[in-house]
């Protein structure tokens, strides 16, 4: 068998590669240990899109639970479709959707949202899913009332996008791992979070559902 031979270029010397990140390492460490310690976490409730996203923006301000109860109502009226939805006057919407709280405000928003869905896409969320991330998310903000975590909730966790929710306690508990500083804001941590990890909606639900219970354990 003939040895191998190989060309030799002269002045060649190994081309290093990009440099290690090592806040992206740190991040998929904790990631890594959240996994053990809380396992696998189920996706955001809902059986469509538009009912997480829905279950969104009632959860403003409230727990999951009185969200949740606004939600039931809602399905309980066969409501959780944006053109059924949107039939249904403000006032009528809000006596529905009481249990979540602030049902006033929480139905002028539900409606705006839907206004906006049905203007932009026809009601349907495979637009929301396809259009260009930065444009979609400046319209979404751009829908009274919605805030910056609830729009990012509802890309992330509703159309599937790679965004992360960058809530209270996922700040707490990456300023406790110094990862930012204390004072981080949350379009500050939520680009820091984006600039560091890889783009994969998966990874951004997972830790972002289990940085809740741990921020709320201290």
């Amino acid at each position: 068998m003939r040895p191998s031979t190989r060309l030799a270029l002269p002045g060649w010397r190994r081309i290093p590669g990009p440099p290690r990140d090592a806040v992206k390492a740190r991040l998929l460490r904790l990631h890594v240990g959240l996994l053990r310690r809380f396992g696998p976490q189920r996706r955001w409730p809902g059986r469509s899109a538009y009912e997480i996203a829905v279950g969104a923006i009632l959860m403003q301000n409230t727990t999951w639970t009185s969200a949740a109860r606004g939600v039931a109502a809602l399905r309980a009226r066969r409501l959780l479709d944006p053109r059924r939805l949107m039939a249904v006057p403000e006032t009528a919407l809000a006596e529905v959707i009481r249990p979540a709280g602030a049902s006033r405000l929480k139905a002028r928003r539900l409606r705006g949202f839907t206004a906006w869905l049905l203007a932009r896409f026809g009601g349907r969320f495979s637009g929301l899913r396809g259009a260009p991330l930065a444009s979609v998310r400046a319209e979404l903000l751009a829908v009274p009332g919605l805030g910056p975590e609830t729009v990012d909730a509802i890309l992330l966790h509703a159309a599937g996008r790679p965004v992360a929710v960058a809530d209270a306690d996922t700040r707490r508990v990456l300023a406790r791992h110094r990862l930012i500083p204390a004072s981080a804001s949350y379009e500050e941590t939520r680009a820091f979070l984006e600039a560091h990890l890889p783009s994969d909606p998966a990874l951004f639900t997972e830790p972002s559902q289990r940085t809740c219970e741990l921020g709320a354990m201290f």
